[in-house]
């Protein structure tokens, strides 16, 4: 009995060994195979505002008519990343994980206020600054907030844009104004939130143009 119950615990001790072993080799094989990396975000871009409709009907500028440079717009803390930025409470920026958009929302901006603004036929030509080219008036903007609210059950997005027209000879101001668009999404999450802030970013861009247009039209350069 008791040669019996020895090789009986022989092999146990066997067994409980060899599968030590091979959890030793299967960690030892784990640890040398790279990490999983985590799931790329899914990218979202500001081009709906690219389909804008003429602010009106397109005509020949004057003669007269001023050179417009627009400049990149700035963009306040916290609205100059790639991240898409929502609010569950007030004055609280959070980031959606999985979300961002494909570039910054000032950079995105840019080719879509050139396209406003030269839709608006107020100018003899519309140039993104820098550029070698010279011009009688400067636009300078920048993104205040653009941001999806969720708040009593609701979800919208806030677009808010200053914006000035300057003299460039004389840095002089000519006009200044902020805009602001506030859009329901029409589903209460990332995706549903860019196509109302494509939405916002239109509405305001319609309002820029009109704005510049008549500020446009009613400069004169100041006589020497």
């Amino acid at each position: 009995m008791n040669i019996i119950a020895s090789g009986n615990f022989s092999q146990r001790s066997w067994r409980l060994g060899a599968v030590s072993v091979c959890c030793l080799l299967v960690s030892a094989c784990a640890a040398l195979q790279p990490e999983a990396s985590p799931s790329s975000p899914t990218l979202y871009s500001l081009d709906n505002a690219m389909k804008l409709a003429p602010i009106v009907p397109l005509t020949e500028p004057a003669a007269t008519a001023p050179t417009l440079l627009i400049t990149t717009p700035r963009a306040a803390a916290g609205f100059d990343s790639s991240r898409i930025i929502y609010l569950r409470e007030t004055h609280k920026l959070e980031y959606f994980a999985h979300s961002e958009w494909v570039d910054t929302p000032a950079r995105m901006l840019t080719p879509l206020l050139v396209g406003a603004v030269e839709n608006s036929g107020a100018f003899r030509a519309v140039v993104h600054a820098p550029s070698s080219a010279s011009g009688n008036l400067r636009l300078d903007t920048e993104i205040l907030q653009l941001q999806q609210e969720f708040a009593g059950g609701t979800s919208q997005v806030r677009f808010v844009l200053r914006a000035y027209l300057v003299e460039d000879a004389s840095r002089r101001i000519v006009a200044s104004r902020e805009f602001e668009a506030l859009i329901p999404t029409p589903s209460a999450d990332p995706y549903g939130g860019v196509v109302a802030a494509n939405q916002a970013v239109r509405t305001v861009l319609e309002k820029l143009a009109a704005f510049c247009a008549d500020a446009g039209r009613n400069w004169r350069p100041k006589s020497p």
